[in-house]
């Protein structure tokens, strides 16, 4: 899966400097990160309104249109599916694949997850 989430990224990466007129990726980029993060959240509602109604192709077809919509604002965001995969593997070793964060990170937690740049500028 890795490798299919690392390939549609650097798609989405190579489509973002094409024209906007040939590209729906390229005009995502353009419409800016609000648009990207409006239309993976639409994605993610209709994976949960398939999941609900038991509906195992649209699942999946939905599923797909979300990963895509999450490689656009991985990419607007400077994050890449590595680093993603690298957080999960922190995740397996502290708490099992199967479970999330606790709700009450700590404050290493919270540190971690701030990105350098704002700890720099708090620090200065």
């Amino acid at each position: 899966m890795a490798d299919s989430l690392d390939r549609l990224y650097f798609a989405v990466l190579e489509a973002r400097d094409r024209s906007p007129s040939v590209s729906r990726t390229s005009k995502l980029f353009r419409d800016g990160v609000q648009k990207m993060a409006k239309k993976l959240v639409e994605e993610a509602i209709e994976v949960g309104l398939d999941a609900v109604q038991m509906n195992r192709e649209s699942v999946i077809l939905e599923s797909a249109d979300m990963f895509y919509h999450l490689a656009v604002v991985w990419a607007e965001c400077g994050v890449t599916p590595a680093e993603v995969m690298g957080e999960i593997d922190r995740r397996e070793r502290l708490y099992g694949i199967a479970e999330k964060l606790p709700k009450h990170a700590g404050a290493a937690q919270i540190r971690r997850m701030t990105p350098f740049s704002t700890r720099r500028k708090a620090a200065s």
